[in-house]
């Protein structure tokens, strides 16, 4: 992926190796996150709740957060932050044409464990977005579990990560997330809840996809093998593949982000259209 062109964003904020104040926090790897989140998709369980109840218990109640400094001058916080600052550019452009105001999230580079306003955030979670703060927190130790575990590698699949929870971003600022909230809340069944869960990740596949795109026809990003680095990791995060890795068979209506083939479908519906109009999974009549 070439991001030579691209600034980086201003909006990076960098608490890695602070911590948690008043407790000890370790980092697990994707594999046993895996296996750890495996009751929340048998159950039907926001994996997040998951994580953010186990920790919960061992965190204080009330815990100062850790004051943010400029980014590390290393390879991989220059690639996030100019995805950023891409993502930044290009959904500028798509909010101004609607006639709508973009507001930039924050993305926050953390190691193990940091404060947020949904929660205590935890790597073990992966990467992830707070509508409430309206940030993007990863742990870039990610990225290594990624390749490790999955056989991820490259930049546009790390950069395929951090345009997936931009998505959901702009879904945030779009009043599709408290929307999707609220019929959960109505939901008759866990199962019916999930579905709309997924309906709403899949979304931000495809927003991803039309931020790749647009962003390769003004500065040609793409390079060759970057847009099957990309697919790969939608195809080996889908819910699927995760579900057999950990407990051995799959459970369809414990889904929350979609299939493989689903994720893979979207990613490619926004990338080849460069349309976000043709996001509107909860329209689809199929995913």
């Amino acid at each position: 992926m070439r991001l030579d062109g691209e600034q980086e964003s201003r909006n990076v904020e960098d608490r890695r190796g602070m911590g948690m104040p008043g407790r000890r926090a370790g980092r697990l790897g994707l594999g046993t996150i895996v296996l750890a989140l495996a009751v929340g998709w048998i159950f039907g369980i926001d994996p997040g709740t998951v994580i953010n109840v186990a920790t919960g218990l061992q965190a204080g109640s009330s815990q100062p957060a850790p004051t943010p400094t400029s980014p590390a001058n290393d390879e991989t916080t220059r690639m996030v932050s100019k995805v950023l600052g891409s993502t930044e550019r290009i959904w500028h452009a798509q909010f101004t044409q609607a006639g709508r105001q973009y507001l930039e999230p924050t993305l926050v580079l953390f190691t193990d464990a940091t404060p947020t306003a949904c929660g205590t955030g935890q790597s073990a979670a992966g990467p992830f977005y707070c509508p409430l703060d309206r940030k993007v927190y990863i742990d870039l130790s990610f990225f290594e579990d990624m390749k490790r575990q999955f056989q991820i590698s490259g930049d546009f699949a790390q950069a395929y990560v951090i345009a997936h929870e931009v998505g959901h971003h702009v879904q945030n600022l779009l009043g599709l997330s408290d929307r999707v909230q609220k019929a959960q809340h109505q939901a008759s069944s866990q199962a019916q809840a999930n579905a709309l869960s997924v309906r709403l990740e899949l979304q931000a596949d495809c927003l991803a996809g039309v931020w790749a795109a647009q962003a390769n026809d003004s500065r040609q990003i793409l390079e060759a093998g970057d847009v099957e680095a990309a697919l790969h990791a939608a195809s080996a995060i889908g819910d699927d593949r995760l579900q057999q890795r950990s407990q051995g068979h799959i459970v369809p209506d414990a889904f929350t982000h979609g299939n493989s083939a689903q994720r893979v479908r979207w990613f490619k519906r926004g990338l080849e259209s460069g349309d976000l109009q043709q996001c509107n999974t909860f329209q689809a009549a199929s995913l």
